[in-house]
This record gives C-alpha cells, structure tokens and sequence, in this order.
C-alpha cells in the first residue's frame, strides 16, 4: 500500500534515535571514569598501564628466556649433525682411498669421493652440509631441500673461520689410552649466524677443518623453526596480555567503583545540604553518611564528615534560636515603643497648641521632638513588619489589580515629587495578581520614594507593567542583583526605572540589607539622606518574597532598573474586568 512505508518510516526512525540516544550518555560516562582528573579514572588508568608494562616486561623475559632455550637446543643439534657429517666424510674419505701414497695423486680430493649417503646419515630435514677445498666449494648439500649455492654465498662460506674437529672425534680415537694421559677435550667448534639467500633464509653454521688437509666441512641448521616457534608464542602472548588487560580493565573499574561508592554517597549527601536555604531559619541536615569505618580511609572521611554535618546543623539550631529571639525581641519592643511614642507625639502637640506666649527655642524644640518622634514612630512600624515577616505570619490574599496600584502611587509620587518626569507605560488590559493591596502598595511607594530621593531634579522615573515577561538577563555594561527566584508559570513584571548617577557597585550585594543606606552625595539633599531609615528595600525584598516574587536591580551611570516579578493571576472569565482609575 502506499500509505505503508510512509507510517512506519517515522516510527521507525523514532525508534532508532530512541535506541541510539543511551548511547552517547554511555560514551559520557565512559568518559569521565577514565578521565585523568578523577580519582577513578587515575586508579584505573594507573592499574592497566601497571598491568601493561608488567606484561611487556615478561614479554621480553619470555621471548628472551625460551630463544636461549631453542638456540641453546639448536647448537646442540648442530653439534650432534657436525659430529655426524666429520665421521661420515672421514670414513667416506679412507674408503675411497685406502693407500694415499700409491694412487700417484697429490690432491686426496681430485676425483669427488660419494657424500651421498652421509646426507641420509640421520640428519634432520633442512640440514645443509658442504665441504670446502681450499677456498672452493667441492661438495653442497641440503636433506630434503634443492641446494644451488650461489657465488656470493660460497665465498662467504670461504670467509669463514674454520674451527679444530669436535672434541667428540679427536678425543674418541684415542680411547685405548688412559684417562691421565689422554689430552684435555677442545672447546666445542664456534657458531655463525649468516644469511644463506640461495636457500633462503638464516642458517646456524659451523665450520671444522676436515679430515684431509685443505679440506674443511661445514654444517647448518636453519633458523627457520625457532623463529617461527617464537612469533608463534609472541602471538599467544599478545593475545593473552590483550585479555588480562581488558579484564583487568574491567575488573578494575568495577572495584574502583565499588570502592569509591562511599565517596560518592559522601558527595551526595554534601551537594543535598549545598541545595538547603542555609542563610536564615530553621535548616534540617540529611542524615550523615554509613560509612564510618575509622580503620579505612573511606570511613575516615565519612566520620569527619558526619561529625562536621553535627556541628553545622548545631550551629545552624543555634543561630535560628538566636534569630527567634531576635525576632520577637524586635516585635516586642516595636510594639511596646508604639504607646510612648503616640504619647510623646501628642504631648508635643498640645504643647504647640498653648495659648500663650511660648519662646522660640521651645516651639523650635516641641516641634524637633514632634518630627522625630513621627519618624520614630515610622522605624518602629517598619521593624514591626520586618519582624512579622521573618516570623511567616501569612498576608493577606485577594486579586491586586497592579494597574490601578501603579497609577495611584506615581500620582502620589508625582505630587510629591513635582521637581521630577513620572512616566507610565500599562497595557491595555488589567493585570491581576495575587496578594495583599496594602503591602503590594507600600512596596511600589518606596521604589519610587527611593528613586525621586537619590536622583536629582529632572530625572525621568518610569514605570512598566508586563505580562509574561521574558527573565531579566546579565548585562555586562551594568553591575546587576537578584533576590528570590522567578515563579513558575505565568509572571508579571513591574518595574521602576530612572536616569540617575546610579547605584556604587559596592553597594549593591547589600542594597537590599537592613540599615543600608546609599552614599549621601546620591541624595537630593542630606536633610533626605538624614531621614532615610535604611528599612525601605529590606521591607520591598521581604514583602516580594511573602509573595513567593523575586526583585533583581540593575544600575550603571545613567540608568538604575528594579525589576520585580510575581505570579500572574489569571482572571476568570465570568468576572468583569476592572479598569484602572
């Protein structure tokens, strides 16, 4: 059908890339074991390149051990085949010419006496035999092989040395004689390795003076066997080492791995506590590693490790007990300061309000200690509110339309504020999100107090609103601070911008730190930079934060930028939207 391979073509190659994608994570992790930067992949690599050169070293030993074997097994043989070729060309050599001195001749080697049976005398196959008169080769010879000798061959047979006869034949001859009269035996005759290109290949060859002067024999035994049983057992070898080596391969890595399994546990159990909000509150550690063996290195470690997660998880107990008393410290006497201060501010007041004549340092001074007591009276409320936000106490939770939020407060920002350009920039539609109005309100006024505070006349303050805004990224050109992680899902995004000097770069990681306040020459004036309580951006990360929000500021000469994004609420469709006012 037609329809037929186009349906299974995909499914296919679907089912290909399935089976193929395990495999590059595989080659991933192959990796990384083997890496030199680990401890498992040092211990592994170290182990086959151990193993690997205890193999050569026998290797060598092996090869170098059993060639002296053979060899000394071969001149043994050639030994016994020269003793055999002298004895034959001897009794050879007096059969055909038993009277010398009657045959007339000088030369015993005129006429070529019959070697042939001495070649079928029990010699091995391959054993080559010559004899040599003078410097010219009479006879030649190869059991069980063609032998054509070629001219450079036989003049390097010439060029021999010839040793004296085996001390086997010169000592036997003389047998009737006693042992302490009989001369001490001759060394055995000397070998030579020589290449013989007319039969191709390497001979082991000896040469002895012959029975008959100017004569001498020459025996040899080809190298072609002991080469042969060596590559033999040097491929056996090489087979034998490649499979030690991939099991050792493997052997080793599974028991690198399972030796190294506790380290592992040890580096989960530390990345778990580095992932815990370990900078405020209560914090549970994971429970400690199993491997507490203080008589192996790995339980070493792993004991040092649990008793450091004690002792942190005992300082991080103490320090939240400290924070909790802290808290309701501050909650306490914030809310305690509240009454005298009410009563401080109105006595100041009535006081004011006397009908009579009153000097003017003591209006000047009723009226410093009314101001300070207001401003008393605003630190005390902030702490408050800080106090119960660190405690978790819930905010209240209603749909918080941030249009109509921020239409209300940069009106109010402008009002006070004349001296400064107040920009907005809504979208079209109401943006709803979750929380508490009165909070929500506070934080967006104390971003704009801030901004028309430390920027000077003519500075433009913008404000934004957007949905589902893209997350704020790194810039380069500008020093950046992010407090809070963004929200899952649909976002909204509401940010106060202005043209100011800027924030100091080494201001910003504790911009949003209690009691921080920014450098004096940023003010408009050091009447404001004097009133500034230093709770104003503790309070908008707190509140943002309740909100399960995050607030990130980005500030250069020229451009300072609080970004705050919260969760977007999605308004049902059968509620009537509200337009901002």
């Amino acid at each position: 059908m037609p329809g037929g391979p186009r349906s299974d073509g995909p499914a296919a190659a679907r089912t290909a890339r399935a089976g193929d994608a395990p495999r590059p994570r595989r080659l991933s992790w192959l990796t990384t074991l083997l890496s030199f930067r680990t401890i498992s992949g040092r211990l592994i690599i170290g182990l086959v390149v151990l193993i690997a050169v205890a193999s050569i070293a026998v290797s060598i030993e092996t090869d170098n051990s059993l060639n002296r074997s053979l060899m000394s097994s071969l001149n043994q043989e050639l030994q016994s085949a020269t003793d055999s070729w002298y004895q034959c060309v001897q009794h050879t050599s007096m059969n055909d010419n038993p009277d010398p001195d009657d045959s007339g001749q000088t030369d015993a080697f005129q006429a070529t006496p019959a070697y042939g049976m001495c070649s079928q005398d029990g010699q091995a196959p391959g054993t080559f035999e010559a004899v040599l008169t003078g410097t010219s080769v009479s006879y030649q010879t190869a059991v069980s092989a063609v032998c054509d000798l070629s001219a450079a061959d036989k003049a390097m047979l010439a060029t021999l040395p010839a040793s004296s006869p085996p001390p086997s034949i010169t000592s036997g001859s003389n047998t009737s004689s006693s042992v302490e009269s009989s001369p001490p035996p001759k060394p055995p005759p000397t070998y030579y390795i020589r290449t013989l290109h007319s039969l191709g290949g390497d001979y082991v060859l000896t040469k002895v003076t012959g029975p008959e002067a100017g004569t001498a024999l020459v025996t040899g035994l080809p190298l072609a066997t002991v080469d042969t049983t060596l590559r033999h057992v040097e491929n056996d070898e090489h087979l034998v080492f490649a499979a030690v080596l991939l099991l050792a391969l493997i052997m080793g890595t599974a028991i690198v791995e399972l030796s190294l399994r506790p380290l592992r546990r040890v580096a989960a159990t530390a990345t778990r506590v580095t992932e815990l909000p370990l900078d405020a509150g209560e914090v549970t550690l994971p429970a400690g590693v199993p491997d507490s063996d203080p008589r192996t290195e790995v339980g070493r470690v792993g004991a040092a490790f649990n008793r450091m997660l004690f002792h942190v998880e005992r300082a991080l107990g103490r320090r939240a007990a400290s924070e909790a008393r802290l808290r309701r410290f501050a909650a306490d006497a914030s809310h305690e300061l509240r009454t005298p201060l009410s009563a401080i501010r109105g006595y100041a007041e009535l006081a004011l309000r006397h009908p009579g004549p009153v000097p003017d340092e003591v209006t000047h001074a009723l009226r410093r200690v009314q101001s300070e007591s207001v401003r008393m009276g605003v630190l005390v409320d902030d702490l408050l509110l800080l106090a119960r936000l660190d405690a978790g106490r819930p905010l209240e939770r209603e749909p918080v339309d941030l249009s109509r939020l921020a239409i209300e407060t940069t009106s109010d920002a402008r009002v006070a504020r004349t001296d400064h350009r107040w920009r907005l920039d809504l979208p079209d539609e109401p943006i709803l999100v979750n929380g508490d109005e009165h909070r929500l309100h506070q934080v967006l006024a104390n971003l704009l107090s801030n901004a028309g505070k430390h920027t000077p006349p003519g500075s433009t303050v913008s404000v934004a609103l957007t949905a589902d805004p893209a997350l704020p990224g790194s810039s380069r050109e500008a020093a950046s601070v992010q407090r809070g992680v963004p929200p899952q899902g649909p976002r909204v995004e509401l940010s106060v911008t202005d043209d100011g000097p800027g924030i100091p770069s080494e201001l910003l990681p504790e911009l949003f730190e209690r009691f921080t306040r920014a450098d004096t020459s940023r003010a408009r004036a050091a009447t404001a930079a004097g009133k500034s309580t230093g709770l104003g951006l503790a309070i908008v990360d707190a509140v943002v934060a309740a909100h399960e929000g995050c607030i990130s500021v980005t500030s250069r000469p020229g451009m300072t930028r609080f970004d705050i994004i919260l969760p977007l609420l999605r308004e049902p469709a059968d509620q009537p939207q509200s337009s901002p006012v």
